[in-house]
């Protein structure tokens, strides 16, 4: 995937180019698929994405190539001086769709060059506020790789997954908040939660990959608590309210911890890779359907009534559809 946002500012495909004029910090990511320029699976893609509860998935097809050098000399009008000019198009890559015939051939041109593609290829396109498309782009890209047969088979590519950000804005409560685990350190300790701003900085956090699947997860624990409290307060939480919810955790720390850290591995996912699988039902003992419910062990049951008072407990159910 790549950054294209340039290409689109100022250009005549308006609604990419509007979303970047309304938002500084819209972003349009290209994912270029090699072989996937057909009408036929442009649309396919497009509606694959409208499954997925998108608004759809863009895309320019470049025609294949001929074996002849198709080059022309055509006016070009240039939308930043609104001046013509002469300039030379390779219409042998011709694009087309929509979004190519909007936003011109120079511009088409200058996006396949950037992604390194060629006739007969293709480019989609994901655009808006990174943080609220990166999850779909790359749902889309594993899509692309699968259907197009990108994906090398019979064998573990592992990847590590570092510097985790400690801390992220929470749109729904509009306050900074733990991005992910709370209990670790950040790197640079104390000195990073008083002196840096709080996206900035980094936590010990780590993921193990295999194939897009996390493995395994961990952290280096934070061990002490005067860096434990700064940073729970940074997130909102009074020192009263801290004592009240980690109280255990907070005077452990103050009788000594030495550092410590781990990870845990998914012992399941593991074999799922190793079976070829794609879903964790196909190699777990006892699967739950999706209403969390194991169909063999009938599982789970109702508590009966002398169960629920024993532990103080009064259910109220929403009432039972007809």
């Amino acid at each position: 995937m790549q950054d294209v946002t340039e290409h689109f500012r100022g250009s005549g495909f308006k609604l990419f180019a509007g979303m970047i004029e309304m938002d500084a910090n819209t972003r349009i990511w290209a994912l270029p698929a090699p072989g996937a320029g057909s009408r036929a699976f442009c649309d396919r893609m497009n509606a694959w994405a409208i499954a997925e509860a998108q608004r759809g998935l863009g895309y320019i097809s470049f025609e294949k190539a001929t074996g002849v050098d198709r080059r022309t000399d055509i006016v070009l009008a240039d939308s930043d001086s609104k001046a013509s000019q002469f300039g030379q198009v390779d219409v042998e890559y011709a694009g087309k769709g929509p979004i190519a015939n909007n936003l011109g051939p120079v511009r088409t041109k200058a996006i396949r060059e950037q992604l390194g593609l060629k006739g007969g290829d293709a480019a989609f396109f994901v655009a808006g506020l990174r943080k609220e498309f990166v999850d779909f782009a790359g749902r889309a890209r594993t899509k692309l790789a699968s259907e197009l047969g990108l994906i090398a088979q019979d064998r573990f590519e592992f990847c590590w997954v570092v510097d985790f950000p400690m801390y992220e804005w929470n749109e729904e409560e509009e306050k900074i908040d733990f991005s992910h685990n709370p209990f670790s350190m950040p790197q640079g300790g104390l000195e990073a939660l008083d002196t840096m701003e709080p996206e900035d900085i980094l936590a010990y956090q780590y993921d193990l990959v295999c194939n897009g699947v996390e493995l395994s997860s961990g952290a280096i624990r934070n061990h002490k608590p005067e860096i434990m409290e700064k940073a729970f307060a940074i997130a909102g939480y009074s020192k009263g309210e801290l004592e009240q919810r980690f109280g255990g955790m907070l005077r452990a720390l103050h009788y000594g911890a030495p550092p410590h850290g781990g990870i845990a591995p998914g012992i399941d996912r593991i074999v799922m890779l190793l079976c070829g699988e794609d879903n964790l039902r196909q190699v777990v003992m006892f699967p739950m359907n999706q209403q969390a419910v194991d169909l063999l062990m009938g599982a789970p049951s109702e508590v009966s009534e002398k169960q629920l008072k024993e532990l103080h407990i009064r259910l109220t159910l929403p009432p039972k559809k007809q």
